[in-house]
């Protein structure tokens, strides 16, 4: 700090590159930022619980243009946002924003202290209203873009939530069966001297394995389920796992549409509300959700400082499709560079649509189709015997 204490904290930030930011501009010197892989798994209080949900964030801002809008004064405001909210850890943040606004504190300053509960691109709207006077305007933006997207985020999720309960209910068939189902049905064999099919040998190899081994495969994968996510919560794990998510066929185009949408609404939103471009790159750059893209975006935040085009910075990182580079060159030459940012996020999203698209009408049909012949077999293998036995009977 300025008076020469060495302070150690948690925070939650977007990325690095937001939270260096906002601490400097609080007065800070930052020596180190790392990450804090067993947070989450220990707990740390407000950090973790102190997380707002977007439905509710979204609410608070609403409610608040509203007021504001209606001419009230800013504590007063505050008054009413503290009246309607419920017991919490946005009460508490709300009063003590409101005695710091009392004390003489600008709006952003005091939401500033909370940034594990609000977002750096919130702090900002705010700041760039009391720079211009004009904070309804930079606040109703800030609300359009987090509707914009609230709204991709959900199509992403409906997209991909029944494959992902399809594929859970599968395992949870097969584990039964390979676990209880088919060691029953094996003791009828036993007895009987029936040859039985290869298939049926196969199924029944498979699941006498399962069960012999499961003191040890279980416990196993519990234990490698665990390292795993340790070591991807790590700076190293965790750029090497984003960077793998890239090269997924059909998936890793999804994650990179989606996330230059984002980057690309953010940056349009940030640039209109009048903050200089390096620190919009430098707001908008955690909304990539992805540590590959970031650190290619950090290097051409670095490029532009040194006097680069954006258009051509942006080109350099390897991330950004022809046509989205040319939008923006054209929109860098042409003094309309929100728009064009708009224009393209807008294109990404419409991509990014039809890629779920795709996904719910060709994705789905497939995983039932396999799972229904994998347990289909199954299920064959293991009534064929019983076919024969009957034959044999008769």
């Amino acid at each position: 700090m300025s008076d020469g204490r060495v302070l150690e904290k948690e925070f939650e930030a977007v990325s690095r590159i937001a939270l260096r930011e906002n601490l400097e501009g609080q007065g800070f010197y930052v020596f180190q930022i790392r990450h804090a892989p067993f947070r989450l798994l220990l707990g740390s209080g407000r950090g973790v619980s102190g997380r707002l949900s977007s439905r509710r964030f979204l609410g608070l801002n609403q409610e608040m243009l509203v007021l504001i809008k209606s001419g009230l004064p800013i504590l007063q405001v505050l008054d009413t946002l503290i009246d309607r909210a419920e017991t919490g850890f946005l009460l508490d943040a709300l009063r003590d924003v409101r005695t710091d606004v009392r004390g003489g504190s600008a709006l952003s300053e005091a939401f500033g202290r909370f940034p594990h509960m609000f977002p750096q691109l919130f702090l900002a709207s705010l700041r760039a209203g009391e720079r211009s006077g004009d904070l309804p305007v930079t606040l109703g933006r800030f609300i359009a873009y987090q509707k914009r997207i609230e709204a991709i985020k959900s199509k992403v999720r409906g997209a991909t939530f029944y494959p992902i309960l399809l594929a859970i209910a599968v395992v949870i068939v097969l584990a039964f069966m390979m676990l209880y189902v088919i060691p029953n049905v094996t003791s009828i064999y036993a007895d009987s001297q029936t040859a039985l099919p290869l298939l049926t040998r196969i199924v029944i190899f498979i699941a006498e394995g399962s069960v012999a081994t499961l003191p040890v495969w279980l416990p196993l994968s519990v234990a490698s389920g665990f390292l795993a996510r340790s070591y991807f919560r790590t700076e190293t794990g965790a750029f090497q796992l984003d960077r793998w998510k890239l090269r997924v066929p059909f998936f890793g185009e999804l994650f990179q549409e989606y996330a230059l949408s984002t980057f690309c609404r953010t940056l349009s939103t940030t640039l209109a509300s009048g903050i200089p471009i390096v620190q919009a790159m430098q707001m908008s750059c955690g909304t990539l959700n992805n540590r590959h893209l970031e650190q290619g975006l950090a290097d051409a935040i670095i490029r532009i400082r040194e006097g680069t085009r954006i258009a051509q910075a942006l080109e350099q990182t390897g991330s950004f499709p022809a046509i989205a580079l040319r939008m923006i060159g054209v929109g860098e030459t042409g003094g309309s560079l929100v728009d064009m940012l708009d224009d393209v996020s807008e294109y990404y999203e419409g991509e990014v649509e039809r890629r779920l698209h795709r996904l719910t009408t060709l994705v789905e049909p497939v995983m039932m189709l396999s799972m229904g012949l994998l347990i289909g077999g199954i299920v064959v293998a293991m009534y064929i015997p019983i076919f024969q036995m009957a034959s044999t009977v008769g």
